[in-house]
């Protein structure tokens, strides 16, 4: 409370009067946000209400309450109360809105977010199909909020849009995890004070189990790949590789002598390296067809080679990450070792594979897949598999 003193000049009422306004016979002088004010009256007892009311303030609160605008002190009282519910106040609602209009000034729209956020994964060296799947994904959010500046777009909004899409409850929340990555990538850069995709619900997603290709399926779609897709497809199905790690698997990480495929920290999903050793049906796949360097992976065509032979395979549904998920699969069934699998896959504990693999398939599958081999050179195009006993 500040002191009322001798430095404080009390408000008195004093006589007024002029000609034009000969009804006014008092004035109030007073100051109220740093500027002088005057308030004239027809009777003493009005000028001296008002004058005794302002020394009062005065006396209470000190020169800068009293001068402050009483419109702006109910307003700040006001703002309090409906602050209070949340533990906040004044100083940081005023904090969050002058950051938001910040951030409004130097946002950029949904388009270009997404056209930044490219060029900026495609510089620290993500993959190329990380890069399509981006562009495809963010392209529907780019589409979905063209025009908006995305300091602007709310939760509510990104929700309704992620329920409109027509796709599987898992697709739902890829696409809801790429939203939250662009919306990191906005608030780094100043584009938006918050990430407003981190609010956004998540779907449901309802337990499956993976799905993987039965033995006969396997071996059906070994036989019909032509040889550019052979590799690929092998070391898929028998060595469990991510497609973005297959993609950029060069032959010279195929050690015949150890036995060992090595997968680069620059090319694992994980950044770490590991190395996965080839089961002996894999080597008899990969060996007619091994070379000292160059993409395993064919640049041009495997697409369509990919889905003749699915097709000649007769696999009309094609399993979401179905090579992986096979290996997984019947490695569990047949070796039974979560923790040498998890360390095969890239995984950094067993807990996963546990819970997602652990009987799903019979052991005398598993072994029928883990015996899937070439012919012998000289017969015909066939698959021999050794069958259950």
């Amino acid at each position: 409370m500040a002191t009322y003193g001798m430095a404080q000049r009390k408000i008195k009422v004093r006589k007024y009067s002029d000609s034009n306004r000969p009804h006014l016979k008092f004035v109030v002088n007073y100051r109220e946000a740093g500027k002088r004010k005057r308030t004239f009256f027809e009777t003493k007892e009005q000028a001296a209400s008002v004058a005794a009311f302002k020394n009062a303030e005065l006396k209470h609160n000190g020169i800068e309450h009293s001068e402050f605008p009483t419109s702006i002190r109910v307003m700040a009282q006001n703002a309090v109360e409906q602050l209070k519910p949340f533990g906040k106040t004044i100083a940081d609602a005023v904090q969050h809105y002058v950051a938001y209009l910040k951030a409004n000034e130097r946002s950029c729209t949904a388009v270009q977010l997404v056209k930044e956020l490219l060029a900026a994964k495609k510089a620290d060296g993500v993959s190329e199909r990380h890069l399509r799947d981006i562009r495809y994904r963010l392209g529907a959010f780019a589409e979905k909020f063209d025009g908006r500046m995305v300091a602007t777009i709310t939760s509510k909004e990104i929700d309704d849009w992620l329920r409109s899409l027509p796709v599987a409850a898992v697709t739902r929340n890829h696409y809801r995890g790429l939203a939250v990555l662009a919306f990191n990538f906005a608030a780094r850069n100043g584009y938006a004070v918050s990430n407003p995709a981190e609010d956004a619900a998540k779907a449901r997603v309802v337990g499956e189990a993976p799905g993987i290709l039965t033995p006969t399926e396997a071996a059906r779609l070994l036989e019909a790949a032509t040889p550019d897709i052979l590799p690929y497809l092998a070391i898929g199905l028998f060595a469990g590789l991510r497609r973005a790690e297959l993609e950029r698997l060069d032959w010279s990480e195929i050690d015949f002598d150890s036995g060992l495929i090595e997968v680069t920290a620059q090319k694992a999903k994980t950044a770490r390296r590991r190395h996965v050793p080839m089961q002996p049906n894999l080597r008899h796949w990969l060996l007619p067809l091994r070379k000292h360097k160059g993409n395993v992976t064919p640049v041009l065509g495997f697409r369509e080679s990919f889905e003749l032979a699915r097709e000649a395979a007769g696999i009309s549904e094609w399993p979401e990450n179905a090579l992986r998920h096979s290996f997984a699969s019947y490695h569990l069934a047949h070796f039974k070792n979560a923790a040498t699998l998890a360390l095969e896959m890239g995984h950094t504990n067993s807990g996963m594979i546990f819970n997602h693999y652990r009987e799903l398939v019979k052991p005398k599958d598993a072994e029928r897949y883990w015996n899937i081999k070439p012919a012998a050179a000289g017969r015909r195009k066939i698959v021999h598999m050794t069958q259950a006993r």
